[in-house]
This record gives structure tokens, C-alpha cells and sequence, in this order.
């Protein structure tokens, strides 16, 4: 007997047992974890069909230390024996997770009782319910468009509180914002108002009043219903959209049901203030004369370095998703001149960081005859820019006061720092790389100490794209520059491209590339050169910033991350 996880809480079920978990594995007491390929719901905790976290492996062995825990965090190094501070963690949360559940049920029962005991009158209630019907009064008019006498409203019903017999309170979400709304007497004695759920959706009439003085409602109005119609009911009982998740449900739980989340305040908010970002971005091109295109997602070539990029098969050709539409918009330049596009990008990179997505909104421009001092000023201009539209905006800057009331724009000019002074900066403060324990190359400790923007300068060639143009008094070095804001690190990297013909050749010799493929990129060197540099914004880590979100996975409607591709 063990106990299912089904989205809220655990029940108990006949299926695979521990000892069959146990027996599948070769009759040795071990249990199979891996994070990368592992799956919670359908695997079984088999070398096979493994566990994706280490929770889900303790709950199948009900918190057993008998039991051996292998885990597998990377494909190539295959399963290893979870460590002690992990399987410290995994009870933890197990015993944490034991004692909701066993508070679950205690619940649970003493529900079943009360609703037992009181069925009876229920029953009556409800079936007499039925009989009441209520009826649009016409002699008010046919109300179809919102006005401040009657109006008629439709949306989702986002909280309800049942006061007394006579009176309930419904919160009505419909996207644009909250309206309270009051019901009286007959009104919600009906047997759809007895049986109402949250998330149901409904269309509701009545007049808009001001709330009485010491009162509070959403906008400060509220609508008192004479007339209402249920539209679709939402489940009850287990499948009550409030027993689905809570604010500690399981990070897992909350990505499987993101479609229920984004239905929250917090997240609503959040993506909210991510459309109106980008309409900042937008608007702020605009004003510059930058036009939009709209470049390819299916690529042949690599942008960001060949390990990083998803393959398919294009009508029987290798192709990829685009890591970058950099090398489009470059091509655009001599067509309409300065142009950006917001679009989606794509890293294979095996990366489970707060900062990291599979696939995100990347915001790029390319500007043509300009020279790396004019790049920076752009981008300076740009972030400030959209920073000052948001504050400007009214929903903008009511949710940016909610979601981060500590906000303040950074000041201008950015910070200027090139790398060889952050790697000195670091090292004269013997702060070293936690991963390697070196001295640093690089790391967001010193954007967060520093606590201003800043703009890291000059990365040596090395650890840079090829397509990068070199200092002409140091070319060792590239007219290269990274964003760096506290508390998420880099939001943005651009530098000034190569516009010499051999020296771009040079570069594909130097990288190992086979310039064949590059033919159309390679031609805007032939076909009229020019100085230009450009740069590419994560949308995601810009929100997370701007709003002081922990990760940019909150900052995104449907986040893609090594092992999640749905929903």
C-alpha cells in the first residue's frame, strides 16, 4: 500500500508496493532517482523508469532508511548514492508532506461527519432551491454594454464568502480587474447560488454603488445583483479548484498545474506586467525608428556555440531552433535600416538555475554606422526607457508598487567596468568561483554588492561569440559588453560585429566553423559594409529584475527547463 500523489494530496491506493519497487530492481533493496529523465507520476522508481525527484522515492518507501537511494543528476556520470544532506532533505520533506497528509485526512473525516449530520437539511434545502427560478427584469431595459446605472458583468467567479442566509459576496475576475458583488435574499437562495464554486464562471446584473464608508472592495465599488445566470460550473468536493495547490504545494505540482497558477494574484500580476514590458520595449523602438521583423525559428546555423542547440529533422535536413536571431537582424540593416524583433530563442543548455530557460523571449536590435560607445547609450537608453513607460503606465505602475513596492530606476550613467578590472575587484576581495573554488572570472556577487547597473566591458576573445569585432588597441580583447543587474546578473549582452570580410573569415577558421552554411551572413561584409553592433535582452530576466522575482520561471507563462515540457 502506498500513496499516490494526485496534484494535492496523497492517496492511499492498491498498486506497486515498496517491496515490488524493491524486486523490480534485481531483488536489491535500492531505489532509482534520476533528475534529468526521471518522471514523479509515471515512473517506478526502477533503473529504467526512475523517480524524478528524491521526495517521490521517499514517499514509495514510506520514509524507510533500509532502502538505498541512487540518484543520477547527469546522464554521462550515471546513479550514485544520493548524499547525506540530500536524503536529510528528502526525509524532511516526506515527514513534512506525511504529517499534512495524515492532517488531511483527519480533516477530511471530520467533514464527512458534519456533512453527515447535516445532509438532511441539505437536501431539503437544496431540492426546495430548485424550485426557485429567477427572472430578468425587462422593465430595467436590456442591459448590453457596461454603464454607472445597470450593467450587466461576465467572468470568473475568484472568491465567494457565503454571509448568513441572505447574503454573499462573489469577487468576479474577467482579466481586465476585480469587482465585488453582492447578493440578497431570493437571489442566492437558488440552488445554483447554494452549489456555486470558485473559478465558475457567471453573468451577473445589477447597479454599481459606491462601498458604504468603513467597507472594502476591489476599485471601491461593488455591484448589487438582482439578476444572475451560471454559465459554467467549476468541480466541488476533491476537485475544488482550492484543493488543487497552495501557496507550499510542491514545485512540481505547481509547474504540472501552471494552467490553474497563472489564475492567482501573484501570477496574473506578474505576467501582466511582462505584456506591458514588452509593449514599453516595443514603444520604445518605436520612438527610435527601429523597425520589427520577424526572423526564422528554424535555423541551419549556430549562434551561441553547437552545444546548446535542439536539433530536428527539416524535410530530411539537420536543422535547429534558433539560439538567436542576431545574424537575421544583422542582414535586415541595409533593407530598413535599425530593426529588433521580440522573439523566442531556444538553449539545450543543461542548466537548472533560477536565471536559466530553455526557451525564452529575447528581445534583439541591430543598429547600423555606429561605433561602441553609441551601442552602450542605446542600451542605457533602452532599459531607462522602458523603466520610466512602466512607472508611467497606470496598471503599470499600481502592480510594479504591489509586486515590488522597494523599486527604485537606476540612475544614469551606468557603471562602466571592464572585465579585467571585475576579475580584480573579485580577486582583491578573495572572493572565488564556488564551483571551481579559482579566483573568479566572473559572478553576480559583485553586481549585488556594487547594487547599481552595470555595464561589464572588453571580454577577452576567447570566451566570445566569433562573430564579435576586436579592440583596435588591444586585440586581444572585444568591443563586447554584458548588463549586469542585482539580485539576477546578466540581462543583456551585445557587442559591435566584425564588418571586415577576411577578418570574419578568420574568425569561422578560428572557431572550427564551416563557413559554407554562413554564405548569406558572410555576404552583408561583400554587398556594402558598415560598422554596426546590436544586442539581445532577456525578457524574462528584465521582468524578474524590474518585479524582484527569485527566478525567471515565474516570469514566463509556460516555462521550459531541462525535464518540463509540459503543460
Amino acid at each position: 500500500m502506498t500513496f499516490e500523489w494526485t496534484g494535492w494530496h496523497w492517496e492511499q491506493k492498491q498498486q506497486t508496493t515498496t517491496s515490488e519497487i524493491i524486486m523490480e530492481t534485481d531483488n536489491k533493496q535500492i531505489i532509482h532517482v534520476c533528475e534529468v529523465s526521471g518522471h514523479d507520476t509515471n515512473g517506478a522508481g526502477t533503473e529504467k523508469m526512475p523517480f524524478k525527484t528524491a521526495l517521490r522515492a521517499m514517499q514509495a518507501i514510506n520514509g524507510s532508511e533500509e532502502i538505498q537511494i541512487l540518484v543520477r543528476k547527469d546522464l554521462v556520470e550515471g546513479f550514485k548514492e544520493i548524499s547525506g544532506a540530500g536524503k536529510k532533505k528528502a526525509k524532511k520533506l516526506w515527514e513534512g508532506e506525511e504529517k499534512k497528509r495524515v492532517k488531511a485526512e483527519e480533516l477530511k473525516a471530520k467533514e464527512a461527519a458534519e456533512k453527515a449530520a447535516r445532509a438532511g437539511d441539505d437536501a431539503k434545502r437544496l431540492e426546495e432551491a430548485k424550485s426557485i427560478k429567477l427572472v430578468n427584469d425587462e422593465s430595467l431595459g436590456v442591459a448590453t454594454k457596461p454603464n454607472l446605472i445597470y450593467i450587466p458583468i461576465s467572468g470568473w467567479v475568484h472568491n465567494l464568502r457565503v454571509q448568513g442566509k441572505d447574503m454573499m459576496f462573489l469577487v468576479l475576475r474577467d482579466g481586465t480587474g476585480h469587482l465585488q458583488c453582492l447578493l440578497k435574499g431570493r437571489v442566492c437562495h437558488t440552488y445554483d447560488a447554494l452549489t456555486l464554486t470558485r473559478e465558475s464562471t457567471v453573468k451577473v446584473y445589477g447597479m454599481l454603488n459606491e462601498v458604504p464608508e468603513g467597507k472594502k472592495a476591489p476599485g471601491g465599488h461593488e455591484l448589487v445583483v438582482d439578476y444572475w445566470e451560471l454559465i459554467g460550473r467549476a468541480p466541488s468536493g476533491e476537485e475544488n479548484y482550492e484543493n488543487q495547490f497552495n501557496e507550499e504545494s510542491n514545485p512540481e505540482v505547481l509547474y504540472n498545474l501552471r494552467h490553474l497558477v497563472i489564475r492567482g494574484d501573484r501570477a496574473s500580476s506578474i505576467l501582466k506586467m511582462r505584456s506591458i514590458i514588452i509593449k514599453a520595449f516595443r514603444s520604445h523602438f518605436e520612438s527610435k525608428q527601429v523597425t520589427e521583423i520577424t526572423p526564422p525559428l528554424m535555423v541551419q546555423t549556430q549562434v551561441e556555440g553547437g552545444a546548446t542547440l535542439f536539433g530536428f529533422k527539416y524535410y530530411g535536413e539537420e536543422a535547429y531552433l534558433t539560439q538567436s536571431s542576431q545574424l537575421y537582424l544583422e542582414t535586415t540593416l541595409p533593407s530598413v535600416g535599425d530593426s529588433f524583433c521580440i522573439a523566442e530563442s531556444f538553449r539545450a543548455e543543461n542548466s537548472h538555475t533560477r536565471r536559466h530557460l530553455s526557451q525564452f523571449s529575447h528581445c534583439e536590435a541591430e543598429y547600423a554606422f555606429i561605433e561602441f560607445d553609441d551601442l552602450l547609450q542605446n542600451i542605457e537608453d533602452m532599459i531607462c526607457g522602458v523603466v520610466e513607460a512602466v512607472m508611467n503606465d497606470p496598471i503599470g505602475s499600481q502592480l510594479l508598487k504591489e509586486l515590488n513596492p522597494d523599486f527604485k530606476p537606476p540612475s544614469r550613467p551606468f557603471k562602466r567596468m571592464p572585465y579585467t578590472e571585475a576579475i580584480a575587484w573579485l580577486n582583491e576581495r578573495n572572493i572565488i568561483n564556488e564551483k571551481t573554488g579559482q579566483p573568479f572570472a566572473f559572478e553576480r556577487r559583485m553586481t549585488d554588492t556594487i547594487n547599481e547597473p552595470i555595464f561589464l566591458c572588453k571580454f577577452p576573445v576567447e570566451i566570445k561569440s566569433f562573430y564579435m569585432k576586436r579592440c583596435a588597441d588591444d586585440r586581444r580583447l572585444t568591443e563586447s559588453v554584458d548588463v549586469l543587474m542585482p539580485g539576477v546578473g546578466e540581462i543583456v549582452g551585445g557587442s559591435m560585429r566584425i564588418s571586415d570580410y577576411q577578418e570574419l573569415m578568420d574568425a569561422y577558421k578560428r572557431e572550427g566553423i564551416d563557413a559554407a552554411p554562413y554564405y548569406w551572413f558572410t555576404d552583408q561584409r561583400k554587398y556594402g559594409t558598415c560598422e554596426h553592433g546590436g544586442f539581445g535582452l532577456g525578457i524574462e530576466r528584465f521582468v524578474a529584475w524590474l518585479l524582484n522575482c527569485y527566478t525567471v520561471r515565474e516570469t514566463c507563462w509556460y516555462p521550459r527547463f531541462p525535464g518540463r515540457c509540459q503543460p
